[in-house]
C-alpha cells in the first residue's frame, strides 16, 4: 500500500466522530501534505506526482469516501495547481510548483455577499510597499483555514480584476470557522477578512489568464465528492447488513444478509457506486484533454474548454441525481435502527445535498440542452448578486 491509500485509510478512522464533534481536519490534511497529495499534479521532474486528471479524480473519489470534507477542502488548491501548471514556462511558475512540491497548500476566498452587485469585486489591492495590501471580506473561503495560501479576488488600482495569493499566516489576515450548513460542515468554508494584508507584486495575476477549464474543474472536484459519498454509503450499507444480528418476522430469510430482498438493495447500491465513479472518471478524461491543449492555438483550446465544461454539467447532473437516491436508499436495506445518531448515516445524504447546491445542478440541464440543441456557449464564470440597478426582471 502507497503512502496515499495509508494516508486516506487514517483518515477514514474518526471521520464520524470529527463530522460529530465538529473538529476540522488540520491533522489529516497533514497527513495528505507528508503523502504528497497537494503536488499530484505537478511533474515528476519537479518534486511532485505527475499524475493526469484522471489518476487526480479517481484519488479524489477514493478520499471523498473516506471522509467527503477533505477533497472539498483542497478544492481551491487543486484549481490553484493547475492554473500554474497551464502558466508559460518561467521563473514564476517554478517557484510555485517548487512550493507545491514543499507540501504548502492554497486556500480559496472569491464569494462576497450582501448587497454586493453581481459581477462585482469590492475586495481591493492598494499600491503598498514592495507590493500591495488587500482589504475586503470573503465569505465561504473553503480551505483557506487550512492553507498556507489563499487565491483571493481582488480589483488592483488600474480597474483590472486579479488573483492575489495571500500569505495565510501574516498581520491583517483572519479566518473564522462560521460555516453553519448542515452538510460539509468540515471543509473550512468560513469568512475570510483582508485588513491591508500584504501581497507581493510577483504573487497577483490577471484573473483574465486563468486557465481556462477553471470551471470544468471546479466543478470535476465536488463531482468527485458526490461519488465519494455514494461509494461510501454503500460500503456502510454492506457492513451493516453483514453484521446485522436481528430480522424481521416478515423477512424472507433467517438471517438479514441473506435476505433476497435485502440483498438486491445492496446490488443496486453497489451497481450506483460504479456509475457514480464511471460517469465522474469520463468526465475528468474530458478535461485532460482541455489541460493537455496547452501550447495549441486559440481555437483548439476554446474547442476543449467548451468540452470539458458540457461533459462536467452533464457529469454533476447525473451524479448528483445518483448520490441523492443512494443516500437514501441505504435506510432501505437497515430499517429504523439505521436512524441512530451514533451511525451518522444521515450525514451521507447531508453532506451530498450540500456539495449538490454548489453551483446549481437547477441550471445545468438548461444549459447542456441549449448547447446540445443551438450550438449555444455555456457559461464559464458565475457570479452570485444583487442585479444592477434598470436590470430586466
Amino acid at each position: 500500500m502507497g503512502a496515499l491509500e495509508e494516508a486516506i485509510d487514517r483518515i477514514r478512522e474518526g471521520a464520524v466522530e470529527r463530522e460529530r464533534d465538529r473538529v476540522l481536519p488540520f491533522e489529516q490534511l497533514g497527513w495528505l501534505r507528508d503523502a504528497g497529495f497537494g503536488a499530484l499534479r505537478v511533474p515528476a521532474d519537479a518534486g511532485g506526482g505527475g499524475a493526469d486528471i484522471v489518476a487526480l479524480t479517481a484519488a479524489l473519489v477514493d478520499l471523498a469516501a473516506a471522509d467527503p470534507n477533505v477533497p472539498q477542502a483542497l478544492r481551491g488548491h487543486l484549481a490553484f495547481v493547475e492554473d500554474r501548471l497551464w502558466a508559460p514556462e518561467g521563473p514564476d511558475r517554478d517557484r510555485w510548483l517548487a512550493r507545491f512540491a514543499a507540501g504548502e497548500l492554497v486556500g480559496n476566498a472569491v464569494t462576497e455577499i450582501g448587497n454586493v452587485t453581481l459581477g462585482a469585486v469590492s475586495t481591493r489591492l492598494d499600491t503598498s510597499h514592495g507590493g500591495y495590501a488587500i482589504t475586503g471580506t470573503k465569505y465561504y473561503t473553503t480551505g483557506s483555514i487550512f492553507a498556507d495560501w489563499i487565491d483571493a479576488n481582488a480589483m488592483r488600482p488600474d480597474g483590472v480584476e486579479v488573483a492575489a495569493l495571500v500569505r495565510r499566516d501574516q498581520p491583517g489576515v483572519t479566518i473564522t470557522d462560521d460555516w453553519d450548513g448542515f452538510g460539509q460542515r468540515l471543509t473550512g468554508s468560513g469568512t475570510t477578512v483582508f485588513e491591508a494584508a500584504h501581497v507581493d507584486a510577483a504573487d497577483v495575476f490577471d484573473f483574465a489568464t486563468r486557465f481556462p477549464y477553471q470551471t470544468a474543474l471546479y466543478q470535476l472536484v465536488l463531482v468527485a465528492v458526490l461519488a465519494g459519498i455514494a461509494q461510501e454509503a454503500e460500503r456502510d450499507a454492506v457492513h451493516e447488513l453483514r453484521t446485522r444480528a436481528r430480522v424481521f418476522s416478515h423477512g424472507a430469510a433467517a438471517t438479514s444478509r441473506h435476505d433476497p430482498q435485502l440483498l438486491e438493495a445492496i446490488g443496486r447500491l453497489s451497481a450506483t457506486t460504479a456509475a457514480t465513479r464511471a460517469i465522474t472518471l469520463d468526465a475528468a478524461r474530458v478535461v485532460q484533454r482541455a489541460a493537455e491543449a496547452r501550447g495549441a492555438d486559440a481555437a483548439t483550446v476554446a474547442e476543449h474548454k467548451r468540452a470539458a465544461e458540457l461533459a462536467v454539467s452533464r457529469a454533476q447532473l447525473s451524479v448528483t441525481e445518483l448520490a441523492l437516491r443512494q443516500t437514501t436508499a441505504l435506510f432501505d436495506v437497515l430499517g429504523a435502527s439505521a436512524t441512530s445518531a451514533a451511525r451518522d448515516l444521515d450525514r451521507h445524504w447531508r453532506n451530498a445535498r450540500t456539495v449538490a447546491s454548489h453551483n446549481p445542478v437547477a441550471f445545468k440541464a438548461r444549459i447542456v440542452g441549449d448547447a446540445v440543441v443551438n450550438d449555444a456557449e455555456p457559461p464559464y464564470e458565475w457570479y452570485v448578486g444583487v442585479p444592477p440597478k434598470g436590470a430586466a426582471s
